[in-house]
């Protein structure tokens, strides 16, 4: 096999590509055998590896776990799971390395790879850049390891549900697992809890036929919206491919942001906690950063990307944070990453010891006027480039903006944000303002300017 890896499947947080094209089963070796190397000249003996339910994961698991074990790791078989379940391994088994085969939630012809080298947080930034280099240097260790088989989902569940204190108030709700792969275990969470639920899409399907496992995407959640409706129930969930990450609706079928469903977590535990600093990401609701400073909370702001929050909630010892796209992390009760399911647990506890629904716990916020998350596609190799004109735009106006990811503009009554995806090939955007009218005015002003480049 020969190494010849493709420079853009490394990403800010992880590495992930088309699988056949930009992704190949002989990079999934080459990768193996640099993860393996590094681990070796750490001293480490064993890694844990699982997969999600693409068609591509297994053979990428083959090339992977050959490229490890012919450095002499050991590695840990943890098979199909969802990406907090590979967490929770590390947790379990006492192993501080890892790595998740997995696209999250992009398209069913991707594939990728996140990793860590301490069980803690997965590696971002420099640290996959200096392993894209260590991979095309070919100084790899010679061994003989071997693959050790290990089943941790009934832990893992038991676990997952053991910090949940249940109300009397019995609640319906709706499940959306997009086919992807939290249908593997939700329905034997929600069973051993007695939650009467009513499932959309929970088996195991690789091509996503009914839609994107991108709760993110309000579009994505129009069934979910739909039937929430239909049968009357008390709120719905969905989750990505996954299961990092969740999608809500409430009892009207209106999709509930998750900047706001932190301030509902918010709202019920600041006073529990000694230490209330809170974290989020870049894309948020300024309504969020308000709630925060009037529960007497002290908002940290962070670029956005899973491996750079889970890093800071575990490196300063955040109590809770999380970003728009779902990824929410309770380092409180449970073990800091982030896990979909766990946080759809979070809000069912919450509504099953009130007597009000999701919308009156919303009630009091300050009210801004916000798009979802906007994505105009350029390529890898421009998107950056875009990014800097953007900047020089911005102080040709004389606009005050942070350069802690991409762009955003700070107004007095609002902001832009214009940011290169860590994920796929876009330019992504978010608007927001005090009135409907002013936020398209600073929408309209940012989209023209990207299309006339």
């Amino acid at each position: 096999m020969n190494n010849n890896i493709n420079d853009n499947i490394f990403r800010a947080y992880d590495i992930r590509g088309i699988y056949g094209t930009d992704l190949k089963d002989e990079d999934a070796y080459f990768i193996g055998k640099a993860f393996g190397t590094i681990l070796k000249r750490m001293n480490k003996k064993t890694t844990i590896v699982g997969y999600d339910n693409r068609v591509s994961s297994l053979p990428l698991f083959d090339y992977l776990t050959k490229g490890i074990t012919e450095t002499g790791i050991d590695v840990i078989n943890i098979g199909l799971v969802t990406t907090p379940m590979h967490y929770y391994s590390c947790h379990l088994l006492k192993i501080d390395s890892g790595i998740m085969i997995t696209a999250s939630h992009n398209p069913k012809e991707y594939n990728g790879f996140k990793f860590s080298f301490n069980g803690i947080y997965n590696a971002c930034g420099e640290e996959i850049e200096e392993f894209r280099n260590f991979i095309k240097s070919n100084d790899f260790e010679l061994g003989q390891g071997k693959i050790i088989n290990r089943d941790i989902k009934e832990s893992y569940i038991n676990y997952t549900i053991s910090s949940i204190n249940l109300g009397n108030r019995k609640l319906k709700i709706v499940v959306d697992s997009a086919n992807g792969t939290s249908s593997i275990v939700i329905k034997d969470i929600l069973d051993k809890l007695n939650i009467d639920y009513i499932p959309l899409f929970i088996d195991s399907d690789p091509n996503f036929p009914n839609h994107h496992p991108d709760p993110s995407v309000y579009s994505n959640l129009k069934t979910l919206s739909e039937t929430v409706i239909k049968e009357e129930s008390d709120v719905g969930f969905g989750y990505d491919g996954d299961a990092d990450r969740l999608g809500l609706v409430d009892e009207f079928g209106k999709v509930i942001p998750i900047d706001h469903f932190m301030i509902i977590i918010i709202r019920d535990i600041i006073n529990k906690l000694e230490d209330k600093r809170i974290l989020f990401d870049v894309k948020c609701s300024k309504s969020l950063e308000d709630e925060i400073i009037k529960l007497g909370g002290t908002p940290i702001l962070s670029r956005t990307g899973a491996s750079y929050l889970k890093k800071k909630i575990f490196g300063e010892k955040i109590l809770f944070g999380g970003e728009l796209s779902g990824h929410v992390y309770f380092n409180e009760r449970f073990l800091g990453y982030d896990d979909g399911i766990y946080a759809s647990l979070r809000m069912i506890e919450i509504l099953s010891n009130t007597d009000k629904n999701i919308s009156e716990l919303l009630e009091g916020i300050n009210h801004y006027y916000s798009t979802p998350e906007l994505k105009m596609r350029f390529t890898d190799e421009t998107k950056f480039d875009i990014i800097e004109k953007v900047e020089e735009y911005c102080t040709s106006k004389n606009y005050y903006f942070s350069d802690i990811d991409g762009c955003k503009v700070i107004f007095e009554d609002g902001f832009a944000l214009i940011r290169a995806s860590n994920t796929g090939p876009n330019i992504t955007m978010r608007f927001e303002a005090k009135t409907e009218e002013r936020m398209n005015i600073i929408k309209k002003e940012f989209i023209e300017f990207l299309e006339n480049i």
